[in-house]
């Protein structure tokens, strides 16, 4: 079951990307990539997860796409082939956030001990 729950999360992943890259070719968006797509074991719910480049737009971004949720639905039953489109949840996804602030933390860290070898 996992697997078939995997394979529907890449499907629906690359497809929803085409959807951004082909068919909500807007401006406001900026540059949004899909991270991560996450099924329920019913398939009833999808939770898709953006990284947006500009950090400052995010929220905006992201209400943009809530706002074409249906749209995007739609979209996304048309290209493919499945009993049931689940429903689509967008999230932003700050995993870069956490990465840059540890880099920084080590980089600090690094820095601190370097001071106190001189």
């Amino acid at each position: 079951m996992q697997h078939r729950i995997d394979k529907i999360e890449n499907l629906i992943k690359e497809e929803i990307s085409l959807i951004f890259l082909y068919k909500l070719n807007n401006p406001a968006f900026g540059f949004v990539t899909i991270t991560t797509v996450k099924v329920t074991p019913d398939l009833k719910l999808a939770k898709i997860y953006l990284s947006v480049f500009e950090k400052e737009k995010r929220e905006a971004v992201l209400e943009k796409v809530k706002a074409s949720t249906g749209f995007i639905r739609s979209e996304l039953a048309s290209r493919i082939k499945i009993k049931f489109v689940p429903e689509l949840k967008f999230f932003i996804d700050d995993t870069l956030d956490y990465v840059e602030k540890i880099e920084g933390l080590l980089k600090q860290i690094h820095e601190n001990d370097n001071k106190g070898n001189d």
